[in-house]
């Protein structure tokens, strides 16, 4: 995924067994990265030698239904929901052992972030969170927004048709293109990055995972009765309370930059919101220096001269 080529590591976490890289002394303070979809580990290619030579751990995992992380049991559901994802992070900090982690996402990396964060904010020190608040309330999926964000939503309402599950299953990369252009539209990618992101799509679960997260989003499919309890927790937008920043790109095609101020009271402890110019969806991968900024001020200093880019 990076320059160094760091040997692809597993652990049994939870549901899964995690595909992850591990870079860095395991004695610096660790720092957790969570890719979105539909993109992968390598969103992070330009934040990790950044975070490294600061004097961090930094710990990229395969979400569940992309690259080499697998299901433990083959019966299991293969859940997409939001409670899921954020079990998963969980599951992933207790299997390493991890101590008071800054957790940094975007999309659904972001969401498992600020689920881990909401629920069990002893277990991490800071938050970075592209697109503020980002857990979902499911009660309300069925409420109308503005038309022209419906639009850009539309592999929403694809994925709740069969025809989108059918589309998905022939068409990963192609989808996943087309997902890339609207979402982040200065952004200039090559064949060559849509090609490497697009082997984490091969996963087996890819599509179940994928159709069940965009269907459970908008309430037309049940949650796994496994996270029921997690949901309902989730359900009362619980704040968030440890040391975070948020960031918006200026120039996301499907989530126009806003003053975070939308969200401001589900922050509960310091949180400072920045705009990002030039910056798409896929913000970390648009702008690592900023993501890595954002890291290097809501961590807790790591060590001396560590800290700045």
């Amino acid at each position: 995924m990076i320059a160094s080529n760091p040997p692809l590591r597993r652990v049994d976490a939870g549901e899964l067994s995690v595909g992850y890289y591990d870079l860095g002394s395991p004695s610096d303070e660790p720092v957790v990265l969570l890719h979105g979809f539909p993109y992968d580990v390598h969103s992070y290619t330009d934040v990790v030698p950044l975070l490294v030579e600061a004097g961090f751990r930094v710990l990229v995992p395969h979400l569940r239904g992309h690259g080499p992380t697998r299901f433990l049991d083959e019966h299991a559901d293969r859940s997409g929901q939001q409670a899921a994802l954020g079990a998963d992070l969980l599951a992933f900090l207790d299997a390493l052992d991890l101590e008071e982690p800054v957790l940094a996402g975007y999309d659904w990396g972001g969401r498992a972030a600020c689920v881990v964060a909401a629920l069990w904010p002893d277990r991490i020190s800071g938050l970075v969170s592209v697109n503020g608040y980002l857990i979902q309330d499911i009660a309300a999926a069925q409420n109308p927004i503005r038309p022209d964000l419906e639009a850009g939503f539309w592999y929403f309402w694809y994925f709740a048709t069969e025809r989108g599950r059918r589309g998905l299953e022939s068409h990963r990369r192609e989808i996943a293109e087309v997902i890339w252009r609207r979402n982040s539209p200065e952004w200039s990618f090559t064949g060559d990055d849509l090609a490497r992101a697009a082997h984490a799509f091969d996963n087996p679960d890819y599509v179940d995972v994928v159709i069940h997260s965009y269907r459970h989003r908008l309430g037309l499919a049940p949650g796994s009765p496994r996270y029921a309890g997690l949901e309902q927790r989730l359900a009362a937008a619980p704040g968030i309370r440890v040391p975070t920043i948020t960031l918006d790109g200026m120039a996301d095609g499907n989530f126009p930059a806003t003053d975070g101020s939308q969200h401001a009271h589900l922050f509960t402890g310091p949180r400072e919101h920045r705009q990002i110019a030039h910056a798409g969806h896929h913000l970390p991968a648009e702008a690592p220096h900023a993501f890595a900024e954002a890291i290097f001020d809501v961590a807790e200093p790591p060590g001396d001269g560590a800290g700045t880019p």
